[in-house]
């Protein structure tokens, strides 16, 4: 399955890669919609087998005080549904702390062993660089996140002796083909997806998150835009839709083993 409009940047040949299965990585229920959902939609649709793992329970987020106590269990059957809308069902949790992030052995050793379980074509998770320009896609959890996901995929994932209880496990080395990486400085970008076709079901995700978004009107103007500015940026046609990554080739025709 191919999907996307490479720029010339991009090492991702959207027209030959096959990519079967996809595990992205976020911070919070809420941030894989906002940052790659009509993308999802547009690989399930092909029959990719998607799969999230939410590094915290967004226990920290929400407006009303007066449902403190429910809110774990309000974000995550939100991103339940919204996962739905866009043909993703399995949803993993490390249940970690909101705002309390950070890449420790422990968490990345998780991120190791998930992803040498479901052996993705594609890892997909928020950037650890900070975007200046916007700064509210670089709150310290999803900065961490990158940072885990990172270390995590080169070298960990790749070496027999990294964690070795996960090889006593049974659960071998594997050589992750692709990295891709969104919410980052958009210097760092250079894949745009045309997600024109799915920018409903995007936005019909990002709907479910009720509980973080006081202004909903607000938020899809605003989302609209920037999908527009995106397709802008990456050279498509006037009207186009997109998302936008830093795509990083892991294991590739051009990779030198162990280096």
């Amino acid at each position: 399955m191919t999907t996307g409009v490479s720029s010339a940047k991009s090492p991702f040949n959207a027209s030959t890669e096959r990519v079967e299965r996809v595990l992205c990585f976020t911070a919070h229920p809420d941030d894989i919609d906002f940052g790659a959902a009509g993308t999802i939609a547009a690989w399930t649709a092909a029959g990719v087998q998607v799969s999230y793992c939410i590094m915290t329970d967004g226990d920290a987020g929400g407006f009303d005080p007066a449902h403190r106590d429910q809110i774990i269990e309000m974000r995550a059957e939100e991103q339940r549904r919204a996962a739905a809308l866009v043909g993703v069902t399995d949803i993993h949790y490390l249940h970690e702390r909101d705002g309390y992030l950070e890449p420790t052995h422990e968490v990345i050793k998780q991120v190791v062993k998930l992803i040498r379980e479901i052996r993705p074509d594609v890892v997909l998770a928020m950037h650890p660089e900070r975007n200046w320009d916007r700064i509210q896609k670089s709150h310290p959890d999803h900065l961490a996140v990158g940072e885990t996901v990172t270390r995590a995929v080169y070298p960990a994932v790749e070496n027999p002796f990294a964690y070795p209880e996960l090889a006593e496990a049974g659960l071998e080395a594997y050589k992750l083909p692709w990295l891709w990486l969104f919410a980052g400085p958009e210097s760092c970008e250079n894949h745009f997806v045309d997600v024109t076709a799915h920018v409903d079901a995007k936005l019909a995700a990002i709907r479910i998150h009720a509980s973080q978004h006081p202004d909903i009107e607000g938020m899809e103007r605003t989302v609209r835009a920037m999908l527009e500015r995106n397709g802008e940026r990456g050279g498509l046609p006037a009207g186009t839709s997109a998302e936008c990554f830093h795509v990083v080739p892991v294991n590739g025709s051009t990779t030198i083993a162990g280096f």
